[in-house]
């Protein structure tokens, strides 16, 4: 694919290197030189140092042959400008754009945006929220992937000493486990590993493990981890993301917007529609929240619009604060201030305090990486998420999803083979990826299995698969339709 980028920040790099890495020809637009500059030095691909409102600029990029235009620049109307004005010269081009503003999520909702030229907006404050409250949903016991249609999951959990995962070889893993599940990969020491019969897993370790959803919890166990219910619930931060995870906790079953009328913050359901029907952990009034926000103006439109809440006009970094408070007898605590560096040494030090369970949101997937070798149990990384959210938009024939795990070096894909498919109605046995590979999961016709040696493809089925970054190419060419 001929992909054009404008805006070389972080989420524009990263998606640039990603694509690059998978063979992608691309293109950067960028109006900030010291940006542009350092993009040019860093990323094998052209970068150009002007405005992207421009078709000029545009063409010098190459959009007239390319098939597909994102644009993520620091502003919401620039980015909606530079899609519509694509989409009035190349119509055919697909266009993604970045948006921060709830209101615009409303024109995507609608379907308002195609008028504009638009084919897809993507909002961080919501796919950020979404993986919080999933994690939160399923016991933040670690990061935890759903896949479409299908009650299984891949969960990562830390290997404590003394467990019953630590020493186990993966060839006797089954007389231990007897759930239908697999062991998918193993982090250790900073480096991801497809694990093998004759892997062993060790205190440390990160295991990242495909089972059904209800299953996981259990599974966990044996890694050292319990399960508890999560009653009370600190949120750190209450801007943007935390008002959007506060909401979507709140109001599970109405997520949509459909309240009575008179509702208390009928005024503000504007922000249910931001979010998909979840599964509920529990129900709503068994749950207690607290939100500790240092604006004392934000504490007062938070209080208004949450009064089952109770709402803290204090700086979490007081010591004096959390001994006061007594905020160690939290259940679980989610640190979202826009300092990542507080988000994980809160999460990391009201851990020590006796908190159970913790999540942090992070900028970039190196702090990610640091905050759960200190123990936080899950780490939303903001800027991968972003990137996972735009790329499953972007993917080719027969790839649908993505999601980078660990260090963002290998992929899970979720693929569906189309018709006449080279590997259709060939056995698993003859499926060989260059740099390493694992189907884990397949559904069909709403059936969902762990394939074993005797699976064959079939045109139509859905299936989950594990690689190194790099191989999309490779998994278009044997699952997508035969040239």
């Amino acid at each position: 694919m001929r992909i054009v980028i404008v805006g070389a920040g972080m989420v524009g790099t990263q998606l640039a290197k990603h694509l690059i890495q998978e063979k992608h020809n691309v293109s950067i637009i960028e109006s900030n030189e010291e940006r542009a500059r350092h993009a040019s030095n860093r990323i094998d691909c052209l970068v150009i140092h002007n405005e992207g409102n421009s078709i000029k600029s545009l063409e010098e990029a190459g959009i007239a042959k390319a098939d597909a235009l994102v644009s993520v620049t620091d502003s919401d109307e620039v980015n909606m400008i530079i899609c519509g004005l694509a989409a009035s010269h190349y119509p055919d081009v697909l266009k993604i754009a970045r948006v921060r503003n709830d209101d615009y999520m409303h024109l995507s909702l609608s379907g308002d945006h195609r008028a504009l030229g638009i084919d897809h907006f993507v909002h961080p404050g919501m796919e950020v929220a979404r993986s919080i409250i999933n994690a939160i949903e399923h016991g933040a016991l670690g990061d935890v992937i759903a896949f479409s249609d299908t009650p299984y999951e891949l969960g990562s959990i830390h290997i404590g000493r003394g467990s019953a995962f630590d020493g186990l070889g993966l060839k006797d893993y089954h007389s231990l486990v007897k759930t239908e599940s697999l062991v998918t990969l193993v982090e250790r020491g900073g480096e991801l590993l497809l694990p093998s019969g004759s892997t062993v897993l060790a205190e440390g370790d990160r295991a990242y493990i495909l089972a059904n959803g209800k299953e996981l919890p259990r599974i966990f166990g044996f890694a050292g981890s319990t399960e508890r219910p999560l009653r009370k619930i600190g949120i750190v931060g209450g801007g943007k993301i935390g008002s959007l995870i506060i909401e979507g906790l709140l109001d599970q079953q109405d997520l949509f917007g459909r309240r009575a009328e008179g509702s208390e913050r009928a005024a503000n359901k504007k922000h249910n529609f931001l979010f998909p029907l979840l599964k509920i952990l529990m129900p709503r009034n068994s749950r207690r929240i607290v939100i500790i926000e240092q604006d004392y103006r934000l504490c007062k439109d938070l209080a208004a619009r949450y009064p089952e809440t109770l709402v803290l006009n204090e700086d979490i970094s007081d010591e004096s604060f959390v001994n006061e408070e007594q905020l160690d007898d939290l259940d679980l605590l989610v640190t979202t201030t826009n300092n990542q560096e507080l988000n994980i040494i809160t999460a990391v030090y009201l851990k020590s305090r006796g908190i159970d369970r913790a999540i942090a949101m992070v900028t970039g997937s190196g702090y990610a990486a640091m905050a759960r070798q200190l123990g936080v149990d899950v780490v939303i990384p903001v800027k991968s998420v972003v990137v996972d959210s735009i790329l499953s938009h972007l993917m080719g024939s027969g790839v649908k999803e993505v999601h980078h795990v660990g260090d963002g070096t290998v992929d899970i894909m979720e693929v569906e083979i189309e018709k006449e498919a080279p590997i259709a109605d060939r056995p698993i046995a003859e499926f060989r990826l260059s740099a390493g590979g694992l189907v884990m999961l397949v559904n069909r016709g709403g059936h969902s299995f762990i394939p074993r040696g005797d699976y064959v493809f079939n045109s139509g089925d859905h299936i989950v698969l594990i690689a190194k970054t790099g191989s999309q190419a490779e998994i278009e060419r044997h699952f997508g339709a035969a040239p």
